[in-house]
């Protein structure tokens, strides 16, 4: 065993001083990091508060106007705009909400599976569902958009909603997170009591994925909130999610820029509100998951 000489050493003080909280540099740094962030927002909500010559005006315009409640009922004037804006905003409602409950609860059926049951082929099984989150969304969408087509689902929200009801990410998280926080003394004893394999999964599995399951809703949510590519592909501007309806108020000759921005920062604010209600149970769920980890 290696001796450390007494005059290297460093004094105990100075041990518990670097490890007992963050400096003033990380402090400078997570400050920066965060206006970085919270700019691009906020310039949405400067240029939606005047009309569309603050977005090109040289100084910057930097403090909020006095238009936004204008703009806002501008926004939500259909006969003002080439788009329903309303109906964009109850169908991405729809959409994330139908979405983030179907990804919870099949993802966790299929962790449960995954992780507590023995059936053959269970790890090629596995093996093939990893693989898929490395094939890119792009290769799909061309037989999926014939499929759309067959099933006559083409500018309906069903076009949306079905291809995104279990995903591969989702059952790869519950299964490892099953794995780590399930013993299978519980699942045993849970039979011995009389619990058939439908029982165990809602009585005993589900209670204990729940803060995986909240980090799982809300990365869902925010995906299928933001999602653009293929809603864009079956759906029209007649019946879209709100990120194609600020993508065809975008689509004009002449750009209203405050509009465009009105409609990016209403968009953006059920994600703000999520976040402000969920957020302390979200960062619990993942401080749990890399405790028990």
């Amino acid at each position: 065993m290696t001796v450390i000489p007494a005059r290297l050493r460093a004094p105990r003080t100075q041990v518990y001083r670097r490890f007992r909280g963050p400096g003033l540099g990380t402090y400078i740094v997570l400050g920066l990091i965060s206006v970085l962030s919270i700019f691009p927002l906020y310039w949405s909500f400067v240029v939606a508060s005047h009309n569309s010559s603050a977005a090109s005006s040289y100084p910057p315009v930097m403090t909020p106007g006095t238009q936004l409640w204008h703009n806002i009922s501008r926004l939500f004037n259909s006969g003002e705009v080439n788009v329903d804006f309303w109906k964009a905003l109850i169908n991405s409602f729809i959409v994330a909400g139908t979405v983030t409950v179907a990804v919870v609860f099949f993802s966790a059926l299929a962790g449960f599976a995954f992780a507590k049951l023995s059936f053959r082929g269970s790890s090629a099984l596995l093996i093939v569902i990893v693989i898929t989150m490395m094939v890119p969304v792009q290769l799909g969408v061309i037989p999926l958009y014939i499929e759309m087509i067959r099933f006559h689902w083409l500018n309906n929200l069903r076009a949306v909603i079905a291809p995104n009801l279990v995903t591969a990410f989702g059952v790869f998280l519950m299964r490892q997170y099953i794995v780590q926080s399930v013993p299978n003394e519980l699942v045993d004893s849970a039979r011995v009591d009389g619990c058939n394999t439908w029982r165990i999964f809602w009585h005993v599995i589900l209670p204990a994925v729940r803060p995986v399951a909240a980090v799982l809703g809300l990365l869902t949510f925010t995906m299928t909130w933001n999602d653009f590519f293929w809603p864009l592909i079956v759906l029209s501007s007649q019946n879209p999610t709100v990120q194609v309806a600020v993508s065809t108020l975008a689509s004009g000759y002449v750009q209203d820029y405050a509009l465009v921005l009105t409609g990016t920062f209403i968009s953006i604010l059920p994600l703000l509100v999520l976040f402000l209600l969920l957020g302390r149970q979200i960062v619990g769920g993942i401080m749990q998951g890399a405790v028990k980890g």
